[in-house]
């Protein structure tokens, strides 16, 4: 069973920053794509940011020029830098690993962000 535990969120204020990690428990040789998706009461899930295994990033709009998105293979592990923070940031944010060999999905528990004006 692969678990995925995240760590880093909490309440900050408009205009700071906040840390998120994700670190997966399989083998970094089976991880493809990383990444982090957030959800809000009433929205749908929507993506933040992704990693390729090739190194290559996706970003949401929404984040782009903010938000940095990074991985280090030596902890098997995928981190969300989020600065200059706003209040339509505030969400749950959610880790995702795709797998291959075989190939699967896999969420993390999720991680509260909150962002105050």
């Amino acid at each position: 069973q692969v678990q995925l535990v995240e760590s880093g969120g909490g309440l900050v204020q408009a205009g700071g920053s906040l840390r998120l990690s994700c670190a997966a428990s399989v083998s970094i040789f089976r991880i493809d794509t990383m990444g982090w998706y957030r959800q809000t009461p009433g929205r749908q899930r929507e993506l933040v940011a992704t990693i390729s295994r090739g190194g290559n990033t996706n970003y949401a709009d929404s984040v782009k020029g903010r938000f940095t998105i990074s991985r280090d293979n030596t902890k098997n592990t995928v981190y969300l830098q989020m600065n200059s923070l706003k209040p339509e940031d505030t969400a749950v944010y959610y880790c995702n690993v795709v797998l291959v060999l075989p190939r699967y999905n896999y969420w993390g528990q999720g991680t509260q962000v909150t962002v105050s004006s």
